[in-house]
This record gives structure tokens, C-alpha cells and sequence, in this order.
């Protein structure tokens, strides 16, 4: 992480929890319906764990919005993100908002170029092409399903015969 744009991201989202919480509470008081809801679905340009997490968090923090689901990304299509915004001018600028929040932490987890920066390649060098992180896949043989990093175990009778 990038320590200046960590301080300017958290800096930003403190604002951000601040007008939030401002718009909430003007919208619980006011006597007419001031609320829009809307759900869209935000796909992720950060593709770590790290940057998804932070992502959904902080959408989730701030007054007004909750993340309501999550899918998994593959080669073809990167993750995405459900968001339910409770103050929803239209879906773009829904939309809008969350790259603008996606940037900004995106900038602090990646530096200065954000989004445009390379990702660092995994320290195993194997990715499986059908996941974006490669995680899951590394783990699990095609042909079995078993862990392909260890053998498989032979099997321990739990008791020997004669006790039978």
C-alpha cells in the first residue's frame, strides 16, 4: 500500500461516511419520501482479495449503500459486486460513484497509475485460466478432486481386525 494515498483514501472515506450520514438522516426526518433504492451490479476492476474486501467494506461502511452480494470472477469476466444504494439519483451514477470510491483504493493499494498499474504475479507462477485469482484451482486435481499439492493418503483401518 501507497501510505499517502492510504491517508487520502481514508481521509476521502470519512467525508464520504459523513454525507452519507447526513443524507440518511435527512431522509428519515423529511416528511416525503426522499429515498430511491436501486440494486446494480458493479463490476471490479481490483481483482485480489485485498482490493475486493476493502472494496465491499467500504462500500458497506458508508451510510446508504450495502453490498448484497458478490460473484466470482473468471477469465472472461472479473468479479463483481451488488450494491444496494438507498439514495439513487439513476443506476449510472450509482455506477459513477462506486469507480470514483474503486479508484481512490485502488490508487492506494496499487500507487500512483491506480487501475492502469500491473499486478504483481503470484509467487507460485500458476494460475488456472477459468479463475481470476487461481486460488481454488491450484488446489483441486481436475481428474479426482483431490488437493494436487499432496499425495493422496493411504487408508487407516480404525481398528484392527481381530478386535472385531
Amino acid at each position: 500500500m501507497r501510505l499517502w494515498y492510504s491517508i487520502s483514501y481514508v481521509l476521502w472515506m470519512l467525508v464520504e461516511i459523513v454525507k452519507g450520514s447526513l443524507d440518511v438522516a435527512r431522509g428519515v426526518y423529511s416528511r416525503r419520501t426522499l429515498s430511491s433504492p436501486a440494486i446494480v451490479e458493479y463490476p471490479l476492476r481490483g481483482t485480489t482479495d485485498v482490493e475486493i474486501v476493502a472494496m465491499a467494506s467500504s462500500i458497506t461502511i458508508t451510510p446508504g449503500t450495502l453490498v448484497v452480494g458478490t460473484a466470482h470472477g473468471t477469465q472472461e469476466e472479473g468479479p463483481s459486486l451488488f450494491v444496494h444504494a438507498l439514495f439513487a439519483e439513476s443506476r449510472e451514477q450509482v455506477v459513477a460513484d462506486l469507480t470514483e470510491m474503486e479508484d481512490r483504493l485502488l490508487h492506494a493499494t496499487r500507487g500512483p497509475k491506480g487501475a492502469d498499474a500491473a499486478r504483481r504475479p503470484h509467487r507460485s507462477g500458476t494460475v488456472d485460466v477459468r479463475y481470476v485469482d487461481g486460488r481454488m484451482a491450484r488446489h483441486v486435481r481436475e481428474d479426482d478432486g483431490r488437493d494436487a499439492r499432496r499425495p493422496p493418503r493411504p487408508l487407516r483401518p480404525t481398528e484392527p481386525e481381530e478386535k472385531r
